[in-house]
């Protein structure tokens, strides 16, 4: 048996963290002495914290990995097909991080060129183009979610892939691209209230009319993290032109962002809809 400080000595994690972990229920001393209050690990449990230290390492939080540790203990058969479902969603996580901070980089290092060239920062938002567009009434099959911005990514590829699996199922035909609504009045850390949907020809359950009108649109072609951009532009020009907004607005993916190696793939469409003042 190794006491609390030779265990943390070996594998190299606080005796804090150990104390910690035990709270939790995460990893337990194999014995106390009732007298002294010490613990101690027996050298087996070394493998169980480099299991830890493994997932911590992929971005797994700690209730995850006592959530997939107490399934190991309980169906190791089930365990694996679990762990190998786990490690694909944080792998998927993993990229579209490294997606957005390579984006951020060679965003930075346009940033500091342009500077360079006495070129103002924020002169990129005159290159975003509005115009204005009359939209036609859409059939929409969707799905309505309270999310995180943290949260949106993976909701993007699950509620839109629901809803292309029932198109399928049903055979049940689609007219245009998938499409977001936000129906927030403002932008709330907490969650947002989202609408994914996908235009259908077809009336049925789940189904609803998106009416048309007159709108402001602009067109974005790369990374998601400009789109607060293309908003803030939209609202200053429909202010500046004597609009006002009468329905939330809402992006069309015109391009599928699981579908491309690179963010300057992606293309999306954002639309304001608009009356005068």
């Amino acid at each position: 048996m190794l006491s609390i400080g030779e265990f943390s000595k070996i594998c190299r994690v606080s005796t804090k963290t150990l104390r910690y972990y035990d709270e939790i229920g995460l990893i337990k001393p194999d014995e106390i002495n009732s007298e002294t209050g010490y613990r101690y690990y027996s050298i087996k449990q070394l493998k169980n914290i480099l299991f830890i230290n493994r997932l911590k390492s992929y971005h797994f939080s700690l209730d995850e990995i006592k959530e997939l540790k107490d399934i190991m203990e309980l169906d190791k058969g089930q365990f694996e097909e679990i762990l190998y479902s786990k490690l694909k969603l944080k792998k998927l996580e993993m990229e579209n991080k490294l997606k957005s901070l390579e984006y951020s980089l060679n965003q930075l290092n346009n940033d500091i060129s342009n500077i360079q060239n006495n070129i103002p920062i924020m002169s990129y938002l005159d290159n975003i183009k509005v115009e204005l567009v009359d939209t036609e009434a859409m059939n929409i099959l969707y799905v309505r979610k309270t999310m995180t911005k943290e949260d949106f990514f993976d909701g993007y590829g699950s509620y839109f892939g629901k809803l292309y699996e029932r198109i399928a199922l049903e055979r049940l035909t689609p007219v245009g691209k998938p499409m977001t609504i936000y129906h927030n009045s403002e932008f709330n850390l907490d969650g947002n209230d989202l609408e994914f949907a996908i235009p259908i020809k077809e009336t049925v359950d789940g189904t609803r009319i998106l009416p048309g009108g007159l709108c402001a649109k602009s067109v974005l072609k790369g990374s998601f993290t400009e789109l607060s951009a293309l908003y803030i532009k939209l609202s200053e020009w429909v202010e500046e032109n004597g609009y006002e907004l009468t329905k939330s607005p809402y992006e069309v993916y015109i391009v599928n962002p699981n579908q491309v190696e690179s963010s300057d793939e992606l293309v999306t469409e954002v639309f304001f809809s608009i009356k005068k003042k």
